[in-house]
């Protein structure tokens, strides 16, 4: 998996040590990455101590804690804590993932914090999804059928629901997107893993009446071919989903209607 990579030409500066508290039980140092686009300077990493006596169990336990206890100025996304809103994506010891999920004691020596690589960045650990979230409204990821509403539920097979099965628990934290070069080089034209694993979901959903329309969309070199199969998008998901394979699906469709 690749380290986090700082944005083209951009500098990286030591920044601010902040004091450790007096006498701490078992200390733990957090290098995290600041940036404010208010105050003219380039990106730096500061430097917490803290004493995981204090602190809950999870990075995004310590990262609270510095920011209620600390410094206030940290700026991050969280919401529900508990792995399923995607808010807290981010990269931790080199690896993208979710700050809520991920345990402090599976971090050997310093924890470095960083936000998602290759996306440009609100403030300090937030990223910019913008230009991602208008990605996945392309795809138009809500069932389009044409025939009659029944008089009650659409019905599927069971066969046919388990078809959906590690596909619809995408949390769109974009962890798989931002770990993938092709997503890093060619994310203005290219939808990457979480988007093409969305599309995925309602082209194999039994329901929908537009897979045609669906794939007609996706048929074109830069949306959907750029995909090269390393499969960090499947090493790096929280929700231990697979990107990769769903892309695949996606490309035996296009060549099966051909």
């Amino acid at each position: 998996m690749a380290e986090f990579t700082l944005p083209k030409n951009s500098k990286i500066r030591t920044g601010t040590t902040h004091p450790a508290p007096p006498s701490p039980k078992k200390p733990k140092t957090f290098k995290i990455y600041r940036w404010s686009p208010d105050d003219g300077q380039t990106p730096r990493v500061d430097t917490y101590t803290i004493d995981l006596a204090n602190c809950g169990p999870m990075i995004l336990d310590a990262l609270l804690h510095i920011k209620n206890d600390i410094d206030q100025t940290l700026t991050l996304r969280r919401s529900c804590r508990e792995g399923i809103c995607g808010s807290c994506a981010m990269n931790i010891d080199g690896m993208n993932t979710l700050a809520c999920t991920k345990a402090i004691e599976e971090i050997d020596g310093d924890v470095k914090v960083n936000p998602l690589p290759h996306m440009p960045v609100v403030k300090d650990l937030v990223p910019d999804l913008t230009h991602t979230y208008a990605q996945l409204a392309s795809i138009e990821p809500w069932m389009k059928t044409q025939s009659p509403p029944p008089s009650r539920e659409r019905l599927q097979s069971p066969e046919e629901r388990a078809k959906l099965d590690g596909l619809y628990e995408c949390i769109l934290c974009f962890c798989c997107s931002t770990s993938c070069p092709s997503y890093w080089w060619s994310g203005d034209r290219y939808l990457g893993p979480a988007v093409l694993l969305q599309a995925y979901r309602w082209i194999a959903d039994s329901r929908d009446e537009a897979k045609g329309e669906r794939l007609d969309n996706l048929e074109d070199p830069f949306r959907l071919y750029r995909c090269h199969t390393i499969m960090n998008c499947t090493t790096t998901c929280p929700k231990g989903l697979n990107p990769a394979k769903a892309i695949a699906e996606i490309k035996k469709l296009m060549v099966v209607r051909r």
